[in-house]
């Protein structure tokens, strides 16, 4: 699964991981990418999304009907 948010379109981030002496690595800032099932009346189906922790509250607040019409705005298919 990709680390990418559907609704929000959030990504990884890139850094450093940064020893003690100062060294650096790097690394990689994941977002809290979660899969979530919800039934989207006007088509009668269920939808299986890919979002972020905040969009599962984004969505929870606006409804799934708008939610989905942000996915198909942004070009995203559902």
């Amino acid at each position: 699964m990709s680390a990418h948010c559907q609704l929000t379109g959030r990504r990884p981030g890139f850094g450093n991981h940064v020893s003690h002496s100062h060294r650096r690595t790097k690394r990689r800032f994941d977002p809290n990418i979660q899969r979530k099932r919800y039934w989207l009346p006007s088509e009668g189906r269920h939808v299986r999304l890919t979002l972020s922790a905040r969009a599962v509250k984004t969505v929870d607040s606006i409804g799934i009907e708008a939610a989905v019409a942000r996915i198909r705005a942004r070009g995203g298919k559902v």
